[in-house]
């Protein structure tokens, strides 16, 4: 029987690593949005609502809102984890 062992260090820069890839084309995402309509999301927002409705726009803003979300939950998990005293493997 052959035996691996890994230590909490280890994982912990696999799960950062793992963010981090997962952050990068998000981020792409959303700056591409920005680009497009030349605006932050919020700003977006606001035109949005005060103008005729626009099934391309509103579809964009529901994409766009998505990844800016996951954008922030990915970046909170970073944060978590660069400033991790405690790891449990379950």
């Amino acid at each position: 029987m052959s035996e691996v062992v890994i230590s909490k260090r280890d994982v912990l820069t696999y799960e950062k690593l793992r963010i981090i890839s997962e952050l990068a084309p998000i981020r792409e995402r959303v700056k591409a949005f920005e680009k497009k309509y030349g605006m932050t999301l919020k700003e977006f927002e606001r035109k949005l609502k005060g103008s005729e409705e626009s099934f391309e726009a509103w579809d964009d803003y529901i994409e766009w809102k998505a990844y800016v979300r996951k954008l922030e939950e990915l970046e909170k998990r970073l944060k978590e984890i660069e400033h991790v005293e405690r790891v449990r493997i379950a």
